[in-house]
């Protein structure tokens, strides 16, 4: 399915919270990743990955396109032109077709490029001033700030280092603000996708979880709302674990999140944006 974004002025996800916070989990992750990548063999960049269809090589190829177009996008955004290239974006087909191009390549050379694109991206996070990080700038929503962008990248970026890892057997390493920031920014981005495919719908979303510790609730009205705090009286509550609920937001496992038929939209968007099953982040 084609995304919707929604340009302009109005971003459809809005978060709390000082907009820089998310500048040291995602710098921190990408140079993981990179490094981890390093030390890989032949037979582990082509090993299938959680992602149907994707060897390890296909995911890097990925994430180092979209380490370009974040990089790109802020940018664009700081100089006054924010970009609108999504608008005929698929997340279904365009994410294969972009990776087509790199099939020819070796892995030395993809993981060299991807170092590359890492290390533009995260140098450009470090350079960002305060007033920089409230900026809007372009993500498949829309034009959201250049914080919530990051926790967009962030987030992609996570799961798909676990889509790699886990498969070979290898831990994955936990931090608690990486987690922290990739949950609220999911959990906001299934309403968000509803509200963009023409979904108009009010509605709470009321978050409780554990390792860490973290509660926060998802206004929508209009927008995704992500602020800190709980409301058991919300129209939908989701509590447990954060890493279990993290990767059920994100359509991975280990169990589907399940939610009365009236407040299921608040979940669902996702699923909907990227063709449910065969979906990834992107």
């Amino acid at each position: 399915m084609q995304l919707q974004p929604r340009y302009g002025n109005d971003p459809i996800i809005t978060m709390d919270g000082p907009g820089s916070s998310v500048r040291a989990p995602a710098v921190r992750q990408r140079r993981r990743l990179a490094a981890t990548l390093a030390g890989f063999d032949e037979a582990q960049w082509q090993r299938p990955t959680r992602c149907d269809g994707w060897a390890t090589r296909h995911v890097v190829a990925h994430l180092n396109d979209t380490n370009s177009f974040w990089a790109f996008s802020i940018s664009s955004a700081l100089a006054g032109e924010p970009t609108r290239f999504l608008a005929d974006f698929d997340p279904v087909a365009s994410p294969p077709a972009l990776i087509a191009s790199a099939e020819a390549l070796g892995a030395e050379e993809l993981l060299e490029r991807f170092e590359e694109s890492t290390r533009r991206f995260t140098e450009l996070l470090e350079s960002l001033e305060d007033a920089a990080w409230s900026t809007l700038a372009e993500a498949p929503p829309g034009h959201i700030s250049v914080s919530a962008l990051v926790h967009h990248a962030l987030w992609d970026s996570w799961v798909h280092e676990r889509d790699v890892l886990l498969p070979l057997g290898l831990d994955h390493e936990v931090h608690d603000d990486e987690v922290a920031a990739c949950v609220r920014y999911a959990a906001s981005l299934s309403p968000a996708f509803a509200l963009s495919l023409g979904q108009v719908r009010t509605g709470r979303l009321a978050v409780s979880l554990t390792d860490p510790e973290l509660s926060f609730v998802v206004d929508v009205d209009g927008r995704a709302a992500v602020r800190e705090g709980f409301d058991e009286g919300a129209d939908l509550v989701l509590q447990g674990d954060a890493v279990e609920v993290l990767e059920a937001l994100s359509q991975r496992g280990p169990r589907p999140l399940d939610a009365p038929d009236d407040t299921a939209w608040l979940l669902s968007g996702l699923a909907i944006a990227f063709d449910a099953e065969e979906a990834q982040p992107a």
